[in-house]
């Protein structure tokens, strides 16, 4: 049943910073246009829905750098304090963010079970669907997003 918005649906693969802003800021967009919005979060990006896994979300230089140890740690840091210098929210209050503004977060069914997931691991309010749910909802969505 259509509630008469355009929708928009956002993929996030990645449990990293990089990886979890872009659907966030999207998504909270989308849904600040009057946009229906639902982030499907697959593969690493469902670690962001578990409980305090949004918390844990690192930065990891590309390339050699990465695999420096203590790098991405390092790199982290750095990023975190570059993105409170610029007044952005730190990824939980964005996560708070999007849900308040009505975008729904969703766990990709397979990743879910793979990982051996129960529904306490994931933060409270989390919908859980298969590739063929979110399809269904993405062909009629104005923007499908890989983030």
């Amino acid at each position: 049943m259509s509630n008469g918005k355009e929708k928009a649906a956002f993929i996030c693969s990645r449990d990293t910073l990089d990886g979890a802003y872009p659907s966030l800021i999207l998504g909270i967009n989308a849904a600040r246009l009057g946009m229906e919005t639902k982030v499907f979060y697959t593969f690493m990006g469902v670690n962001l829905l578990r409980q305090g896994g949004i918390e844990k979300a690192k930065f990891i230089p590309p390339g050699v750098m990465g695999a420096v140890p203590g790098m991405s740690t390092m790199a982290t840091a750095m990023m975190k304090k570059k993105i409170e210098k610029a007044q952005i929210p730190s990824l939980p209050e964005m996560m708070e963010i999007a849900r308040i503004e009505g975008v729904e977060l969703i766990a990709c069914r397979m990743t879910y079970d793979m990982m051996e997931l129960k529904d306490e691991d994931l933060i409270e309010g989390i919908a859980i669907w298969n590739a063929e749910e979110f399809l269904k909802y993405a062909k009629d969505a104005k923007l499908c997003l890989f983030t």
